[in-house]
């Protein structure tokens, strides 16, 4: 799926959908064909995380902002990196850590919501052996659809019935608000019906938090404003090693390690992406972080490196027996 400025400013008001439960649905995602799992797993100290892809959307230059060509070229030309004819593919993925005997669930992919090139999630975790039954706590970086819609199922009910949903209350209260729903252009409206009709179904299980505290048993927030008012990562503890799960401080691998500045569409913040961005490069270079993101290419685990007044990803080696 391709997503471009008219996709971003009128939602899903511009492409076919069916109202099951009230959840707007692409339409063509209900017959699409069956998913296959992929995952890829590593250890994090006495933890086992596995990412498991949802699938990929594309992101036109018409959404990035300040987008140069020229600039975009340079950067790109020593990298495998490109745009097609739709844009640049990035993954969408998710995480299930397993630790201590319990599963915990980072983000649960789209599910039909947002185009037939996702939706993977379900498959990738039913290819763990893990049935959504055993997840005792999903943790939620923020309440876009590429990141909520995996919560329900086609009639709208809870696919998670034993999980505690956690995120953070500034997060749930901006999409929540009804006043902010009613400002912003009716085209925009529909992420709001998203994000609620995915997450209310875990109303009478759900915890807010704010700030940076422990949210589950080794896990502590990090409060990463911008992209939406509430976007947070997670610190994993893995008793000898930590991993941060970091969302979508980065959506282009290929393009905003060198250039932190440029923004897309879908940032309610631009300049607070930003500011949010460089101080976690900056953080997660200086402390030689390992880190994992939603969009950078699968299974999305690296370190960040200082390149001169930039940054750089350096993806580590696949782990092949975990």
């Amino acid at each position: 799926m391709a997503i471009n400025r008219r996709q971003i400013l009128g939602a899903t008001l511009a492409a076919p959908v069916v109202a099951t439960s009230g959840l707007t649905r692409v339409a063509h995602a209900e017959t699409a064909p069956a998913k296959t799992g992929v995952t890829h797993s590593f250890t994090v100290g006495d933890a086992t995380v596995t990412a498991l892809l949802d699938g990929h959307i594309a992101i036109a230059s018409q959404i990035i902002s300040p987008f140069d060509q020229a600039k975009a070229d340079e950067v790109l030309a020593d990298t495998l990196f490109g745009f097609g004819e739709q844009g640049m593919p990035i993954p969408v993925s998710g995480y299930l850590i397993e630790k201590a005997g319990k599963y915990t669930l980072l983000d649960a992919g789209a599910a039909g919501l947002f185009g037939p090139t996702l939706g993977n999630l379900a498959a990738s975790l039913a290819a763990t052996g893990v049935k959504p039954e055993q997840i005792s706590t999903i943790l939620l970086t923020h309440m876009h659809p590429d990141h909520t819609g995996g919560l329900v199922d086609a009639d709208g009910n809870a696919v998670f019935p034993n999980a505690e949903l956690v995120v953070s209350a500034t997060e749930y209260g901006f999409w929540y608000d009804d006043a902010i729903m009613a400002s912003v252009p009716e085209g925009n409206r529909p992420f709001f019906e998203m994000a609620r009709n995915t997450t209310s179904p875990y109303a009478n299980r759900l915890k807010k938090f704010d700030g940076e505290v422990e949210v589950a048993a080794g896990f502590t927030s990090l409060p990463l404003p911008g992209h939406t008012p509430g976007h947070s990562g997670y610190m994993l503890d893995g008793g000898t090693e930590s991993l941060l799960l970091w969302g979508d401080v980065i959506h282009l691998t290929g393009l905003q390690f060198a250039l932190p500045e440029w923004t897309v569409a879908f940032d309610t913040d631009p300049a607070l992406t930003v500011e949010t961005r460089k101080k976690m490069l900056d953080r997660a270079s200086a402390d030689k972080m390992l880190v994992t993101g939603a969009h950078i290419e699968f299974p999305g685990l690296g370190k960040v490196i200082r390149k001169g007044e930039a940054y750089g990803f350096v993806a580590a080696p696949w782990q092949f027996a975990v």
